[in-house]
């Protein structure tokens, strides 16, 4: 006999069924017992148990009358004579503990917390919290154990939702925990895994939302901070440290096993490439879906279903960008970015539906196993990818049993009570070769229809079928044939919409459906179309599987006219948003909306060149936003190839943005430019125009003139203001055109804006000395880049973060950001940062006089640092970082060369603030050969090219006191301020090229 008090509490036979035990004090008294099962429990325990501190008068003999009453209550049941024993010591429920399922619940989480393995630890836990039914012991009996009870189950949940978060279940997890968090508020541990899970899953913004609401609880409630580990899991946002990607699809149905897996498992492990083979609606992409699940470590799942660009698309899914969104500079090539960002990285990269893009997915991967040696590919294609070393495991038929089973459980689904005849089960999965999908389509009719019925129509069905295209593949017949059967049982508002709907490329919300494909009611009829699995249903969007989706695109008229019109209004009416506190949900309803984006794009590239114009115009700054630039740019080549050399009446200035997205060409910017005659319709135009290698320095003023007098335009005009301002050595003049653009960013809630001006300011503050203003700026840059997803920036930030950190003497801060940057960095895919970090880590070795270790790290660098605007300034730095390093190794020429190296790239970048880092460098140069007068002149000319000293930079200051040492005060003043007064364009020019020939 069993036991359960975890829930309701309940003896039961056997068999399962239950025994009756009568009214809640029989029910308390087992209780009591089977929680010492196998044990003595004493009879004054068990009166406390049941009556609490104040017992009635006569309980012990109540205790006895009650004691045989349940023992025949459970004789009555089945249960032998003597299960309830008596003895002087008390009463004892003579049964093995593991009868009992609060002790089973305690063995198995004990053998999860001793398990190593997450996999293991997973299935125990989720085992034993199986065995709950509710509430222990149901309210009956010692309120304490049953609280003690509540917080054990409680306990293993949270361990459960540790290991799931060990798998990289990220986004299985934030349902869950985000309900026990409200059924907990003050728990921290479950607040500190939904932030781990939010992030993992991609959604920063949120996890720190979640963080800053428990922080603020914890005060006004208890008066207290959080604790370390929500502490840790903030802070690893904050970092943006990389989350272990595990995109993976959660499966709306359950799975029915096929050998198939076994081999494939089988094979994962050893081989770098597996692709699974078959027809379509064999079952691939279910069973890739299942390996990756079960798979360990890093897995990202890609569908290309809806693409034919197959690196972008992978980019997407890592959630990675082609660059960051606060610096310029040309987009990397996508092929590019993947083999840097997964060159040190482990991971299991699923391909979904290649085979209209085996040619480039087969050159991509031959390219990515060939650089990154911890990368393995699972491919699922109707046919191989044809690369060496790639291991086949062909997809085909179920086999009877697993057909009938199939069937048989999405019959349950549909039409629950009623289970079909096994014979005319068997009858459908022959007809239909034992196809899943062609199966499920099948099940999805018992809703309306017997089982003997739809045996006999397919049966009609494909005896007409085996007479007509005798050439095709049996199963594709097969399938073909199933997807009409289901398309002749819809009636005619659902055939409509099934083929209007087919349109959309990645699914849709019902506000999109109902507009383009102008059905009435189309809730209604789209409801009806989910019943019968010609749609699926999920996270608030309707999708077709791709192989209905071609079959229904064949019977509906043209809608891709009026799709396009939808999406360019979408991105009309969103893109505003992407400016403001909307910014991160505007930025997630176009992100979710890309594959259809995307293809109104194609379509009117050719057929609506206007309306490609507008939506290009439109998506210009998301594209930004997201660091894909470069997204837009064959799209852009083929509506100017469409459009010719002038605008349209009307969209001069969607033609300039469209020209500024397109790969090279003749077309002249600066003559459309010059007929821009009001406020521009989209502000970011000059930016996207400035960053552009097409510019030309005097259409900078007019573009200027054209921002509008709306907030964003006034901030965005007031950063381009401060950076001119900056780059003159106007620091005080720059600083007042950041702090004004922060505060209106502020009003505004635009995140891009806000890092933007703080990541200045807190410059200028670093400078001065302000280390605690320093760091709180920075601590928010980075903050608003992690939550605009922008992890090139973060780690950026990091790494000038660790800079001012570095020069308040605090090494080991400074190290810890610039291991994090790094790390980051490469995840991201990104050597200019990852160059700047190992630069940072060189600076700190070189100031604790590990010249050698110095040395070592920035010639790592500068192998990294080659991109032509982005690597200006780490080059500026690594070379004179190096060169500081060979002047205090007594190597002078060498010095010498490394920055004017430095100053030489500063020029070339217009870059004041870095040629006066490298004139300091030359200054220490002329120190260490004691030409003190002149060494003292560089550094008043750095101070005047930059418009400010850097307080507490040690290499600057050594040389000052060097020199002022023997100079005496006052030839050092003359020789400094003569330098500092030298006008910055003379000190320029006298500088040259390359050959600032020392102060001369």
């Amino acid at each position: 006999m069993q036991f359960a008090i975890l829930g309701p509490v309940e003896a039961r036979r056997p068999d399962g069924t239950p025994v009756a035990l009568g009214g809640p004090q029989l029910r308390g008294l087992l209780a009591l017992l089977a929680l010492d099962a196998g044990r003595v429990v004493g009879a004054e325990r068990l009166i406390d148990g049941l009556h609490g501190e104040h017992p009635p008068e006569g309980a012990a003999e109540a205790l006895q009358s009650q004691v045989s009453r349940l023992r025949r209550r459970l004789r009555d049941g089945g249960a032998p004579d003597g299960l309830v024993e008596f003895t002087p010591a008390g009463y004892r429920l003579a049964v093995d503990p593991a009868d009992v399922d609060v002790h089973r619940f305690e063995r198995l989480t004990a053998q999860a917390r001793e398990a190593a393995d997450p996999t293991v630890k997973l299935e125990l836990l989720t085992a034993a919290l199986a065995l709950w039914r509710g509430p222990a012991l149901d309210g009956l009996a010692d309120p304490p154990r049953a609280a003690r009870l509540a917080e054990l189950r409680l306990a293993a949940t949270e361990d459960r939702a540790e290991a799931g978060l060990a798998l990289g279940h990220h986004e299985r997890l934030v349902a869950e925990l985000r309900e026990l968090t409200r059924e907990h508020p003050l728990r921290e541990r479950l607040t500190a895994q939904l932030v781990r899970a939010l992030h993992g899953s991609g959604r920063s913004a949120e996890a720190l939302a979640v963080f800053a609401e428990m922080r603020a609880r914890l005060a006004g409630e208890l008066g207290a901070d959080p604790s370390p580990e929500l502490a840790g899991a903030h802070a690893a946002v904050l970092r943006a440290a990389p989350a272990p990607a595990r995109r993976v699809p959660v499966p709306l149905t359950g799975f029915v096993a096929r050998a198939e897996l076994g081999r494939l498992t089988a094979a994962l492990p050893g081989a770098r490439l597996v692709t699974l083979t078959g027809p379509g609606g064999a079952g691939k992409t279910r069973l890739a879906v299942e390996a990756a699940a079960r798979a360990a470590g890093e897995v990202c799942f890609v569908e290309l279903a809806t693409t034919t660009d197959v690196p972008r698309a992978v980019l997407a899914a890592l959630g990675l960008r082609e660059q960051g969104v606060l610096t310029p500079g040309a987009a990397a090539d996508p092929a590019d970015r993947l083999a840097a960002g997964l060159a040190d990285r482990p991971l299991l990269l699923v391909l979904d539906n290649c085979e209209h893009v085996v040619a480039e997915a087969a050159r991509l991967v031959r390219r990515l196993l060939g650089e990154c040696a911890g990368l393995r590919v699972l491919a699922t294609s109707r046919e191989a990818l044809g690369l060496t070393g790639e291991t086949l495991v062909p997809v085909g038929a179920l086999p009877a049993d697993a057909a009938a089973r199939l069937f048989t459980d999405r019959a349950a689904a549909v039409a629950p009570g009623t289970a079909p005849a096994p014979g005319a089960v068997t009858r459908i999965c022959a007809a239909l070769d034992g196809l899943p999908l062609a199966i499920e389509l099948a099940a999805a009719r018992l809703r309306s229809l017997s089982a003997d019925d739809v045996a006999a129509r397919l049966g009609d069905r494909f005896r007409l079928l085996s007479r007509g295209d005798r050439t095709a593949e049996p199963r594709h017949r097969t399938l073909r044939g199933v997807v009409e059967w289901s398309w002749d049982l819809l009636d005619a508002d659902e055939q409509l919409l099934a083929a209007r709907f087919a349109v959309f490329a990645g699914g849709a919300r019902p506000a999109a459906v109902e507009r383009v494909c102008g059905v009435p009611d189309s809730d209604a009829v789209l409801t009806g179309l989910v019943e019968k699995s010609l749609v699926e249903f999920g996270g608030g969007r309707y999708r077709m599987l791709e192989t209905i989706r071609a079959f229904c695109a064949e019977r509906g008229e043209d809608r891709r006219a009026a799709h396009a019109r939808y999406f360019l209004d979408l991105a009309s009416a969103t893109g505003p948003k992407l400016r403001g506190a909307d910014q991160l949900t505007a930025l997630a309803e176009l992100t979710a909306e890309h594959a259809d984006l995307h293809a109104a794009l194609r379509w009117s590239a050719t057929e609506d060149p206007e309306t490609a114009l507008r939506l290009i115009a439109a998506l210009s700054w998301y594209w930004w936003l997201r660091g894909l630039r470069s997204e837009a740019t064959p799209i852009a080549d083929a509506v100017l190839a469409a459009v010719g050399p002038e605008p349209p009446p009307g969209l001069a200035e969607e033609y300039v943005l469209c020209v500024i997205q397109a790969s090279d060409t003749d077309i002249a910017i600066e003559p459309i430019l010059r007929r821009l005659d009001g406020p521009l319709e989209y502000p970011y135009l000059f930016l996207l125009w400035a960053f552009s290698p097409r510019t030309k320095a005097e259409d900078g003023a007019r573009l200027a003139a054209l921002i509008g007098p709306d907030a964003w335009s006034r901030a965005f005009a007031r950063i381009g203001d401060g950076l001119g301002a900056q780059y003159r050595g106007r620091i005080a003049e720059a600083e007042a055109h950041f702090s004004a653009a922060l505060e209106a960013f502020r009003a505004l809630g635009d995140r891009w804006g806000e890092a933007s001006a703080l990541e200045k300011l807190a410059e200028f503050a670093d400078w001065r000395g302000d280390h605690a203003r320093f760091r709180e700026l920075m601590d928010e840059s980075v903050r608003l880049a992690s939550e605009l997803g922008a992890a090139e920036d973060a780690a950026d930030l990091l790494c000038r973060r660790a800079d001012g950190v570095l020069r308040q003497g605090d090494a080991e801060a400074a190290k810890a950001d610039y291991e994090a940057a790094a790390e980051q960095a490469r995840a991201a895919g990104t050597p200019v940062t990852l160059a700047r970090a190992r630069g940072g880590l060189g600076e700190i070795a070189r100031r604790a006089g590990d010249l050698a270790a110095a040395r070592r790290w920035y010639a790592s660098a500068l192998g990294l640092a080659a991109d032509p605007v982005t690597g200006g300034e780490t080059r500026i730095r690594v070379h004179t970082g190096f060169g500081w390093t060979a002047a205090a190794e007594g190597h002078l020429e060498e010095a010498t060369e490394l920055h004017q190296e430095a100053l030489a790239t500063a020029l070339e970048h217009a870059n004041l603030p870095g040629a006066a880092q490298a004139i300091e460098g030359l200054a220490g140069v002329l120190a260490g050969r004691a030409e003190d007068e002149r060494a003292a002149f560089l550094l008043g000319v750095a101070v005047g090219l930059r418009g400010a000293p850097v307080t507490g930079d040690a290499d600057v200051d050594g040389v000052a006191d060097r020199v002022r040492g023997r100079l005496g005060d006052s030839a050092y003043a003359e020789a400094f301020d003569r330098g500092r007064r030298t006008p910055p364009e003379q000190a320029v020019e006298e500088a040259g090229q390359r050959r600032f020939a020392l102060g001369s």
